[in-house]
């Protein structure tokens, strides 16, 4: 098959830039380039230009903030989702929203070809190529990174290429970090942190202040929610996007949302990464918080259930799937009573919930009390236990046999 156009996931790093030129030397075609603007903030500035200069026939800068904060991570913070209780799933969420609109562009230009800058070792690589098989199969896929006639194999390698190509490019061999930046988080891997047992050094963090030198005098942030999402911050109603921004600032002025993870990747290696999830980490807490103050017991523990799986699919991968789909509409329906107010504390890098209130609140005090009660009746918590154990009592009886 003759290739005459491929879209290319831009982010204008290293490997993205120096792989405009390789695929149009290596597949004698048109190269466009598309990047998405989903909160990267400062690393999008003359993406256009550099994308062109570097070789692209064409550049699509597009600003996608407001769907993925309301079509993924709305979704993802409803699910309660966290992979191996401590990641986030802030890169995971954001590739089926790039594949989207990669494919989208690639249709409108007429482009033969999808590509992607994913390593043979990484988990995203997965993720666009599931998004691509769903959403068009037909269109061929180019992976560089698995390529025979690929064979740039370190940073030095690249900037070499670059050099060559006089390619533009910030990156050098100093900068040890592999980092991904979006509005919901940041994630560093790479350097020392390839070591499990060394401790990050300070110049990783970006997104959080080192909970040492936070302010002493801890900060209070006041979550409204309607039917779990958030819609006010401390009193101040603001849209989805906004909210994410201010209250990432908020946290990671008090060093919140930081996360150390060994993690299981989907290809079956271990590895280690950094991330800073400081908007997400408050916000996943006081959802939490809300749902156990207005759901039901067996509604609580299914959910959480749930998020198990929830987490598998998004790390995954599988987000245009019906399973994901069906969760969604389980998570939307099971929330609806998740509507009020939590507060949330935020000092020298915790986020500890500290109050929570809604009109649709199954707390009882009179049922919760210590004191005395006119509503429950202790007595009766005997024949509950006495049939509770029934079991347990026939299988010791007949242990004496």
């Amino acid at each position: 098959m003759k290739i005459r156009r491929v879209v290319l996931a831009y982010s204008g790093g290293l490997d993205t830039s120096i792989m405009i030129p390789w695929i149009k030397e290596n597949y004698n075609c048109e190269v466009v380039a598309l990047a998405a603007d989903i909160g990267q903030e400062e690393e999008l500035h003359g993406l256009k230009a550099k994308a062109r200069q570097t070789g692209a026939a064409k550049c699509f800068v597009l600003d996608l903030k407001k769907e993925f904060a309301e079509g993924y991570l709305l979704p993802l913070l409803k699910s309660g989702a966290i992979y191996e209780n401590k990641y986030l799933l802030g890169t995971s969420i954001a590739r089926p929203l790039i594949a989207k609109y990669q494919v989208a562009v690639a249709l409108q230009q007429g482009a033969d070809a999808l590509a992607h800058g994913c390593t043979g070792k990484g988990n995203d690589q997965v993720r666009f190529e599931l998004a691509y098989q769903a959403l068009a199969p037909r269109l061929k896929v180019i992976a560089p990174w698995r390529e025979a006639g690929w064979t740039i194999q370190s940073r030095e390698d690249a900037l070499r290429y670059a050099r060559q190509k006089r390619i533009p490019v910030t990156q050098s061999v100093k900068k040890i970090y592999s980092r991904d930046r979006n509005l919901w988080h940041i994630s560093h891997e790479g350097g020392e942190l390839e070591d499990p047992w060394q401790e990050p050094d300070k110049r990783v963090w970006m997104l959080t202040k080192d909970p040492e030198l936070a302010p002493d005098k801890p900060a209070y942030a006041t979550i409204g929610f309607h039917e779990g999402r958030p819609i006010s911050l401390n009193g101040s109603k603001f849209d989805l996007v906004s909210l994410i921004q201010r209250l990432n600032k908020l946290a990671g002025q008090h060093g919140v949302g930081r996360t150390d993870l060994v993690e299981n990747r989907l290809v079956g290696m271990k590895s280690r990464g950094v991330y800073e999830t400081p908007a997400g980490t408050v916000l996943v807490a006081a959802l939490h918080e809300l749902a156990s103050l207005v759901l039901d017991r067996e509604s609580m523990h299914y959910r959480a259930q749930l998020a198990l799986k929830y987490a598998e699919i998004v790390y995954n991968g599988q987000w245009f799937t019906p399973l994901r789909e069906a969760l969604d509409a389980f998570m939307n329906s099971v929330l609806k009573p998740a509507t009020g107010e939590v507060r949330m504390k935020l000092f020298k890098g915790q986020a500890q919930v500290v109050g929570r209130r809604s009109q649709n609140s199954l707390f009882s005090k009179e049922l919760a009390t210590f004191g005395r009660d006119e509503v429950y009746q202790q007595s009766d918590a005997t024949g509950f236990i006495a049939l509770y154990g029934l079991p347990l009592k026939v299988r010791a009886g007949l242990k004496k046999l």
